[in-house]
């Protein structure tokens, strides 16, 4: 089974090695037929602290790190259009 990749925003960079990312899907309600937006905020492992609060970032899915950390930051350029192109 592939590994999932989603793309969010980082919204903190306090933790050692670790981002808080908001990832945002939107779809539309089955009674309403409005477009929804839902959040949801993702631990993710950072290696380098290289990815600074605001950025734009692709997470993958991985094995856990702890508790809560299950994904990690795809690294550099290559990575992201790949991810990009896998969406």
């Amino acid at each position: 089974m592939p590994k999932r990749i989603l793309q969010g925003t980082v919204v903190s960079d306090k933790g050692e090695k670790t981002i808080v990312v908001k990832v945002e899907r939107r779809f539309t309600h089955p009674v309403m037929k409005k477009t929804v937006r839902r959040s949801k905020n993702y631990h993710a492992h950072d290696e380098a602290n290289a990815a600074k609060v605001g950025q734009t970032v692709f997470i993958e899915e991985c094995r856990p790190f702890s508790k809560t950390k299950t994904w990690k930051l795809v690294e550099g350029e290559a990575a992201a259009a790949e991810a990009g192109e896998a969406a």
